[in-house]
């Protein structure tokens, strides 16, 4: 028995396990998406706080303190329907991340072209050449500086989130107050003045989305569950905490937006810069902005750095079932998968050529952003089901942490998450009104979305059933 050990181990409190959680999770790059809803976004991230971020939340740490081992996802869908599905779940929560990569580094590559050519900025941001080049220029000098082992993950996270989401965060919702308080203009009812938007045209709620992926990632943070002091209150509360944040961060980030700009006035990767340029015009300040746009650039770019090695962790941790080739996953000197590095950005170039095929860079950005969260939601229905077999099947399995309510309380919490992914899946696929003018094709949208997540799932089960017995560690050649 390991408990003495655990215990010591049990070093969060309240303000560290929430602070956690806030830096992981927050973040400004969908908010101009969710600021074309005017007053509707407050429902719209409401709604996703209750039927996604909390159940995501409370289950991934109940599976954390059962099955703390590494590989997260992996082994909690392993335990329960077996290696097959625990290795497509991994693989979609993989995958998805490389298509996250170029998303974030867009809004990264937007912001750059602010701070460097505010006069050219709105051009740079549609220009395909641009952003593909910024994207591959940066994914690469990651991949370079991890291959060294210079990912200073912690350093540099903290300094991104600072740059990047709390400095211009800050600034975007105090002068967007300040605007209003002084009888300033402001487009919040011209962005939308309902508080429940029209639910009966998907075309019109498609960008709402976009906001799961906003709250996508919990079951990362909540490998620190078995960390946590009284985790079966701290949890819990320490989740109450980071939720309150980081809605009253998006909620007033996108209404500051919707504030500061009209419709058809702002870009989707470039929306905060825009606003926050508008808004310092008025008092003559309109230079700090590329400022802000250069932190907000820096911040992009040390996220990526310190989460690029993320992903391969629980490629990895299949790997020791022998799900992967031993080739692949060899590590250099420094203890990086190198190979599986370079396999990533490979990919990543490759999923990069979509800015080159689709008639704007907002359709693209767009398309890849709605494939990243279509995959992050079946990987989550996947852990939605995992949990409720294993509460039943390994019912003895010492668990730290369970979701408040005993069996029923599980039921209805994974029925909510359920319920939540399945209505965003369907709506998915309808492309959003608001692009209506970029050009981009809905049945090229339907087509890249069923191709995508037909990759997704298909190439896990193909390699899944070619795998060698030899390509388990230790195995008997």
């Amino acid at each position: 028995m390991s408990r003495p050990e655990a215990k010591e181990g049990r070093v969060l409190g309240l303000f560290g396990l929430a602070m956690i959680n806030i830096v992981a999770i927050a973040s400004l790059r969908d908010l101009p998406q969710m600021a074309t809803y005017g007053v509707g976004s407050i429902f719209f991230y409401l709604a996703a706080a209750a039927l996604f971020f909390l159940p995501v939340s409370l289950v991934a740490a109940e599976l954390a303190t059962g099955w703390p081992e590494r590989g997260g996802v992996y082994v909690w869908v392993r335990e329960a329907f077996g290696g097959r599905w625990g290795f497509v779940a991994v693989f979609l929560q993989w995958f998805q991340n490389l298509c996250w990569f170029p998303v974030v580094l867009t809004f990264g590559a937007a912001s750059l072209a602010f701070a460097l050519l505010p006069g050219r900025s709105a051009e740079l941001a549609e220009d395909k050449g641009f952003i593909v080049a910024v994207v591959l220029v940066s994914y690469w000098a990651a991949v370079g500086l991890n291959l060294r082992g210079l990912s200073g993950s912690a350093r540099i996270a903290i300094a991104g989130a600072l740059c990047g989401v709390v400095v211009p965060g800050i600034v975007l919702i105090g002068l967007a107050a300040a605007q209003l308080a002084t009888g300033g203009p402001s487009h919040l009812l011209e962005n939308g003045a309902r508080f429940v938007p029209d639910l009966g045209h998907f075309g019109n709620i498609t960008f709402a989305v976009s906001v799961l992926l906003a709250f996508a990632g919990m079951e990362m943070t909540a490998a620190h569950a078995r960390e946590v002091q009284r985790p079966e209150r701290t949890y819990p509360l320490g989740i109450l905490a980071a939720a309150v944040v980081i809605l009253g961060v998006f909620i007033l980030g996108a209404l500051s937006i919707a504030v500061a700009l009209g419709p058809g006035e702002f870009h989707l990767q470039s929306g905060v810069t825009e606003a926050l340029q508008a808004m310092l015009d008025r008092y003559g300040l309109g230079g700090w902005a590329r400022l802000i746009a250069l932190g907000m650039a820096v911040g992009v770019f040390g996220s990526v750095n310190a989460w690029i090695v993320g992903p391969s962790k629980g490629m990895l941790a299949s790997a020791d079932d022998g799900t992967l080739p031993p080739f692949l996953c060899r590590t250099n000197r420094r203890g990086v998968p190198a190979r599986i590095l370079v396999l990533q950005g490979g990919l990543v170039s490759l999923i990069c050529l979509a800015f080159t095929l689709q008639p704007t860079v907002a359709s693209a950005y767009f398309m890849i952003s709605v494939l990243t969260i279509q995959m992050y939601l079946l990987m989550y229905l996947m852990l939605f089901a995992a949990a409720l077999k294993l509460r039943r099947s390994h019912a003895n399995q010492p668990r730290p942490f369970r979701v408040p309510g005993g069996t029923p309380g599980l039921w209805i919490t994974c029925g909510l998450g359920v319920a939540g992914a399945l209505g965003a899946l369907g709506v998915g696929f309808f492309p959003p009104d608001q692009l209506a003018a970029s050009g981009m094709r809905p049945a090229a949208f339907v087509r890249f979305l069923i191709a995508g997540l037909g990759v997704a799932v298909a190439l896990p089960l193909i390699l899944y059933a070619v795998r060698r017995p030899e390509w388990k560690p230790g195995a008997e050649v």
